[in-house]
């Protein structure tokens, strides 16, 4: 489990004994995440070497290995890995699938997280509408509510009615909170990933640097995570369709706009947090939109769903969002179809940068305007194949989101597992 060195401030003026309260504030919430997982262990009356949880970590990372993969994977003798799998087995750690993998000579079962282990808290706070669910480690939901958002009321409002949610469900299918491996928050904003808050400005407003880790420290003792939507659509994506490609981009069309990055597996944020951020991407234009963010020409004033909006009320046509647009695009209103395939050509010509920079293998559209399928992906295709040089489209595939309207609430439970699971979460503490 990841160790976290107590820092040492001197407290000489009023100044740093503030510094010293905050960094032995945040010192006490970090090693509390760290220490979740034993936790649920304990929960769970399971007691288990630290040689086992390096094990249980690969299988967790590779979603479904054979043993001797794992000999591979782990550098250690087939004897020793049947040992350290007999400790997990009976710990009822993991499970033998019945599927099985092709390996050259005779095929191989395959070995499994036990995804009844534990459970996760998953929330997906949309500009509209908030999700809260419970997830075993597959990730699949298994309760679930939807609620109004009303992102004008402030962040204690959002995570209390959020808190009740989780308890309520908790209750429903009979599970205690000691189970809970820890919170996984899905959320319309740039991230400081590392603390768990909201980078400004945003539509969230008055979250902005709010504590939403230390607000939780005070309800549910585990460790929170939270990422931007758009992340944690690409990581549900990617893990659940595409593990294999080590060089994934996703694009969200909905009423924003946004990109994200998973690069052999991991999710690439930058320095800020504000990586793939393509939806403020500003294009030549003539007569160029004025964006949400106050810019002018931003992809997203051009092609977003709100901007799509925008443009159909100017038609005398009553439009409001994204979800709206496609509706009028299923019932063939020709200004709706026109006016999208138009859009098409600016996120084509924004993918045909992310093309010539990143050279991904794939490219995802999700989101609610992905609904309109060749409509929007004609365009798309077009100035990708037009802009790119061949070697880079060669191999290239864009294609729809196969997730849905659940991307975010399974990528925020993903995070989760990634991070206590998979990562520093199953290495106990110097």
């Amino acid at each position: 489990m990841k160790s976290f060195p107590k820092p040492q401030i001197s407290a000489s003026d009023s100044r740093q004994r503030w510094l010293l309260q905050l960094t032995e504030r945040n010192y006490a919430l970090a090693s509390a995440a760290s220490n979740r997982i034993d936790a649920v262990f304990e929960a769970r009356g399971v007691q288990l070497p630290d040689e086992c949880r390096q094990l249980l970590s690969l299988i967790a990372k590779h979603t479904a290995v054979s043993r001797s993969e794992l000999e591979t994977l782990s550098g250690t003798s087939r004897t020793t890995i049947v040992q350290r799998l007999g400790l997990l087995f009976a710990a009822d750690l993991i499970r033998e699938t019945e599927e099985k993998q092709a390996t050259g000579g005779r095929p191989s079962k395959l070995l499994r997280v036990n995804e009844g282990f534990a459970l996760v808290i998953a929330v997906d706070i949309g500009e509209s509408l908030t999700r809260v669910a419970l997830t075993d480690l597959t990730p699949q939901i298994l309760a679930e509510e939807v609620c109004p958002t009303n992102l004008e009321s402030s962040p204690t409002l959002v995570l209390a009615e959020i808190a009740v949610c989780a308890h309520r469900l908790l209750e429903q299918i009979g599970r205690p909170l000691s189970h809970v491996l820890g919170i996984g928050l899905c959320l319309p904003s740039r991230i400081d990933y590392r603390n768990a808050r909201v980078f400004g400005p945003c539509v969230m407003y008055g979250w902005e640097d709010f504590d939403i880790r230390g607000w939780f420290a005070e309800h549910f003792p585990m460790p929170v995570f939270a990422d931007n939507d758009v992340n944690l659509m690409a990581l549900a994506e990617y893990k659940h369709y595409w593990p294999n490609e080590d060089h994934f981009f996703f694009i969200k069309a909905g009423t924003g706009i946004g990109g994200g990055i998973v690069i052999r597996g991991e999710v690439y944020r930058g320095g800020k947090g504000t990586a793939a951020d393509i939806g403020h991407i500003q294009l030549d234009l003539p007569n160029p939109p004025l964006c949400r963010c106050g810019k002018l020409g931003c992809l997203e004033a051009y092609s977003g769903g709100w901007a799509i909006a925008r443009d159909l009320r100017a038609k005398g046509i009553e439009a409001n969002n994204s979800r709206d647009v496609i509706n009028l695009v299923k019932r063939n209103v020709p200004e709706a179809i026109q006016l999208l395939r138009v859009a098409g050509k600016g996120f084509g010509e924004v993918a045909a940068n992310v093309v010539s920079v990143l050279n991904p293998n794939l490219i995802v559209l999700g989101g609610t305007l992905a609904e309109a399928d060749e409509h929007l992906m004609v365009g798309i295709r077009e100035l990708v194949n037009q802009r790119c040089l061949p070697l880079a489209t060669q191999t290239l595939q864009i294609v729809k989101a196969r997730t849905g309207d659940r991307a975010g609430i399974l990528g925020a439970a993903q995070l989760v597992i990634d991070e206590q699971l998979v990562g520093a979460g199953l290495r106990r503490p110097d």
